[in-house]
């Protein structure tokens, strides 16, 4: 573990994951997270609705939804009659025809995946700003607890089947946990640059590639980095 301590908050990263080559296979033999493997559906880890952090991430998120394009929301019209969430808590994104109501299907003309993904990219903007925060940050998970003197602690780690709670226990697969991810192109302190500065800060996270640098040289591949981890 790195630790980095940052107004008030000590940050602990697994450097072994940070180093590790894991890459999302969504579309490319990703197993899915229902009992039984099924790649063909295509629904990676939208089978479930995506829990949402609290009232404003929620106002954000139908707002978002209110804006997309039909040609590219296959279940714009089921949107539009029955709304995106679960119910009137708005804790959770609706499921439709056993996934997330954002989730475009296989053979979709506007393109399988996420909606507000595909919306973001369209818009030039980042999907962080469009999806949930448990969708965007997906593998990344962080632990909270309370730390001395009244700080806080957050170790950053990779998503694990406890994570998912009751339903990790009859998942196929857990893509943290299988060899088949592991097979990106660069370690995901790179690969998931983007999404571990929107969780920690640009300046904890400026810190953590700079600690991480000098103990991996820039010539040192995948295998390397894991075998000093």
């Amino acid at each position: 573990m790195e630790e980095i301590e940052d107004d008030g908050t000590v940050w602990r990263f697994d450097t072994s994951f940070l180093r590790s080559n894991w890459t999302c296979i969504w579309g490319r033999g990703c197993q899915g997270i229902l009992p039984e493997p099924a790649p063909h559906l295509g629904q990676g880890c939208c089978s479930l609705g995506a829990d949402l952090d609290g009232e404003d991430e929620a106002r954000n998120i139908a707002a978002l939804a209110a804006t997309l394009d039909p040609s590219r929301f296959q279940h714009h019209a089921a949107a539009a009659a029955g709304g995106v969430f679960a119910d009137d808590t708005h804790a959770s994104t609706r499921v439709v025809d056993g996934a997330c109501i954002f989730l475009n299907r296989p053979g979709f003309e506007g393109g399988a995946g996420c909606a507000l993904h595909l919306e973001a990219l369209h818009s030039g903007e980042s999907p962080t700003v469009w999806k949930p925060s448990v969708c965007w940050q997906l593998p990344v998970h962080v632990d909270w607890e309370p730390g001395p003197g009244g700080t806080e602690v957050a170790t950053v780690r990779r998503w694990e089947r406890r994570d998912w709670g009751a339903e990790g226990e009859t998942m196929a697969w857990c893509c943290t946990e299988e060899e088949d991810a592991y097979v990106g192109d660069a370690p995901v302190i790179d690969s998931l640059a983007e999404v571990l500065e929107a969780v920690v800060g640009p300046t904890v996270f400026v810190e953590l590639r700079r600690r991480m640098a000098e103990r991996d040289p820039p010539s040192a591949g995948p295998a390397e980095r894991l075998r000093k981890s």
